[in-house]
């Protein structure tokens, strides 16, 4: 088989090209919200409240109710629960994160025992299952991608001066409270709409290592998200054909090539520091 039948091959099925549509949107939603996270050092928050959507994932399945719906209610939810002990209940913003993040995971699991039998869905939002993906999910998806996308768009220049400087946000007269609530939400959101692609488990990374490597290479935040978009929309695509190619679960190859980027980068860097470092001494 040349190249070109084997790119285009796979586009012929349809659950192929739908995966792949939804992939690249959960890319792009998780490199913009990502990139405000990784500034904020809210890596673990994305863990907490992808863990945290499950109860609620759980909670529609036996309600009979749309699993999206679901997942959203919990992470935001939760999201705000956090964002307001950690303002008002006098404990630390990880202190916070960790019990909620704790006991909303126990509430699904919990949850998820007293279903009579195995509950192959279900399972599946563990992990991930973009290749199940309908036409309905994408829709939706689609929709909550374009809701915190454009949210983000509208608020860019007063989530950005709330993340650098939120001191001096709120001596201008931003609302930063609400903007770190707003924010919160969004994160939630943008987990909402990863769920299937790439599963609760794996969710943070999708949103933590295109930031990052934008953070290796950029020097400003436009050019951050920049490059966060760029991984995060071409890492998916490249993941989703070497899954199919490798008869591989498509979440995780996902990731792994998006780590595998990450390290690359990282590797060629400390191999130049060490190089300018090496030629310095010797001159």
């Amino acid at each position: 088989m040349n190249p070109l039948d084997a790119i285009l091959e796979p586009l012929g099925y349809a659950f192929f090209a739908r995966a792949l549509v939804a992939s690249v949107v959960v890319g792009l939603v998780c490199a913009v919200v990502g990139s405000y996270m990784v500034l904020r050092g809210l890596a673990f928050m994305g863990d907490a409240l992808s863990h945290s959507a499950f109860p609620g994932v759980v909670a529609a399945y036996l309600l009979k109710g749309p699993f999206y719906l679901g997942a959203a209610i919990a992470a935001v939810g939760t999201a705000l629960a956090i964002g307001w002990l950690s303002r008002r209940g006098r404990l630390r913003g990880d202190t916070a994160i960790g019990v909620l993040f704790a006991g909303m995971f126990a509430l699904g699991i919990f949850l998820f025992s007293r279903i009579p039998n195995y509950v192959g869905d279900l399972f599946g939002f563990l992990f991930g299952q973009v290749l199940g993906i309908t036409d309905g999910d994408l829709f939706a998806l689609t929709v909550l991608g374009l809701v915190v996308l454009g949210t983000v768009a509208i608020l860019w220049k007063e989530l950005l001066y709330s993340t650098f400087d939120p001191l001096g946000a709120a001596a201008a007269g931003l609302p930063v409270a609400r903007l770190d609530y707003l924010f919160l939400a969004l994160i939630a959101l943008t987990i909402v709409v990863s769920l299937q692609a790439v599963g609760i488990i794996l969710v943070v990374a999708m949103l933590v290592t295109p930031a990052a490597i934008g953070q290796l290479v950029a020097s400003s935040f436009g050019r951050l998200v920049g490059v966060a978009v760029l991984v995060g929309t071409v890492g998916p695509v490249v993941g989703l054909y070497l899954s199919y190619w490798l008869n591989a679960a498509a979440g995780a190859t996902i990731v792994l090539v998006e780590t595998a980027v990450f390290l690359a980068i990282l590797l060629f860097q400390r191999r130049q520091g060490v190089g300018r470092s090496d030629h310095a001494a010797a001159s």
